[in-house]
């Protein structure tokens, strides 16, 4: 147990239990009555964002969230098996649980999984990933009605946007926030 005082960005709290991210907070002291805290929380499951107030020094329950580095190892039906790099126990997520990560994880690919009483709760990914062009059509020199992009597929299946200069089987970067082209990989 903590108190309102004791909020910090990016510490989680179970309010009524739900686990919410403190995204931003600030302690006010009106001139007149009680001083309060406004917060804008992020709901840890569904990305949902509120603005909630609270008086100031309310016991407020924080959560612990543990955090592993762990590898994907493979699918397994509709879950993903992923690997502890420390004690290498082995874990399955499910799909729901994983959710657009999975559109950039190969096997072997390193991610952070947060975990709150032995219940995953969601991936985290490197900002962004290398992926191989599996198809794209041949870019023409010139075309530039689509603003010089193309749609190109990746190993995983999803599509992407890349500059006409792409082939096929070229290694590519990816941003995983929002599936963007980055640039070519070294």
């Amino acid at each position: 147990m903590a108190t309102t005082n004791d909020l910090k960005n990016g510490m989680t709290l179970d309010i009524e239990g739900q686990l919410w991210t403190v995204i931003e907070f600030q302690h006010v002291k009106p001139g007149k009555g009680p001083a309060f805290v406004r917060t804008k929380l992020k709901q840890v499951l569904t990305g949902k964002v509120v603005d909630k107030t609270f008086n100031a020094g309310v016991k407020i329950e924080i959560a612990i969230l543990e955090k592993h580095e762990m590898n994907f190892l493979y699918k397994e039906g509709e879950d993903f098996v992923f690997m502890d790099n420390k004690n290498f126990d082995q874990m399955s997520i499910s799909a729901a649980t994983v959710g657009d990560a999975s559109n950039y994880m190969l096997e072997n690919t390193e991610a952070i999984v947060a975990i709150h009483d032995g219940n995953p709760l969601y991936i985290e990914l490197p900002a962004s990933v290398e992926l191989v062009v599996t198809y794209t059509e041949p870019g023409l020199q010139g075309d530039r009605s689509s603003g010089g992009t193309k749609p190109a597929t990746v190993e995983t299946g999803i599509e992407v946007q890349v500059p006409l200069f792409i082939k096929q089987d070229e290694r590519i970067v990816v941003d995983t926030r929002d599936g963007s082209y980055q640039g070519r990989a070294n």
